[in-house]
C-alpha cells in the first residue's frame, strides 16, 4: 500500500521520483525554462510554487525549507534575491507556464516547455479600467457620429419641407401679383 506517499509514481520508485522532481526544479531555477514531458511538469508545479511563496515570506524558516527542498544554498539564495528585488511581487500564484509541444518521437510522450513567468501581474478589475479607458474616446467618436448622422437624417426632410414651402409662398406671391396686375 502507498501509505503518505502523495503524487505521482512517474514509472519509477519512490527514491527515484524525488530525487527526479527535486533535479527538474532545481534545472527550472537555473535556466528558467525547461523541456521535459506533461506528467513531470505538472508533478512539479506544485513545488515550484511551494518555494517561490516561501521565498516571499522570505524568514529564516522558510530559507531552510527551500534549502531543503532544492539542496543548492547558492540557488535558493538567487531565488530568494529575485523576489526581494520584486520579480513575483503582485502575482499571487501561478508562477510557471506550460506550453505543450507535442508527442515525442520516439515512444509519443506528451512533451512541453515548462517556464517561470516573469511577467506583471494585472488584476482583472485593472485590465477591464484600461480596456474601458482605452475604448472611451472610440465611443465618443461614435457618438458624435451617430449624432451628426441623426441632425443630417432629420435636417434633410426639414430642408424639403422649408423648400418646398418657400415654393409654395413663391407660387402664391406671384398668384397674388398676377390678380393685383388683373385688377
Amino acid at each position: 500500500m502507498r501509505h503518505n506517499y502523495k503524487g505521482r509514481k512517474l514509472g519509477t520508485d519512490w527514491s527515484h521520483t524525488q530525487a527526479m522532481k527535486k533535479s527538474l526544479v532545481r534545472a527550472l531555477f537555473e535556466n528558467d525554462r525547461i523541456k521535459t514531458i506533461d506528467v513531470r511538469a505538472k508533478e512539479i508545479r506544485g513545488d515550484v510554487d511551494r518555494i517561490i511563496t516561501w521565498a516571499k515570506r522570505g524568514d529564516l524558516h522558510s530559507r531552510r525549507l527551500a534549502i531543503a527542498k532544492l539542496g543548492d544554498k547558492e540557488l535558493v539564495r538567487e531565488i530568494f534575491e529575485k523576489v526581494e528585488q520584486g520579480m513575483w511581487k503582485d502575482r499571487p500564484g501561478g508562477y510557471t507556464r506550460i506550453m505543450k509541444l507535442g508527442p515525442r518521437k520516439g515512444d509519443g510522450a506528451p512533451m512541453v516547455i515548462m517556464e517561470l513567468v516573469t511577467e506583471p501581474c494585472v488584476p482583472k478589475a485593472k485590465r477591464a479600467a484600461a480596456k474601458a479607458e482605452a475604448a472611451a474616446p472610440k465611443v465618443e467618436e461614435k457618438v458624435e457620429e451617430k449624432a451628426e448622422e441623426t441632425v443630417e437624417a432629420v435636417a434633410d426632410p426639414a430642408e424639403e419641407v422649408a423648400e418646398e414651402a418657400n415654393a409654395e409662398a413663391v407660387e402664391e406671391a406671384a398668384e397674388e401679383a398676377e390678380e393685383k396686375k388683373a385688377e
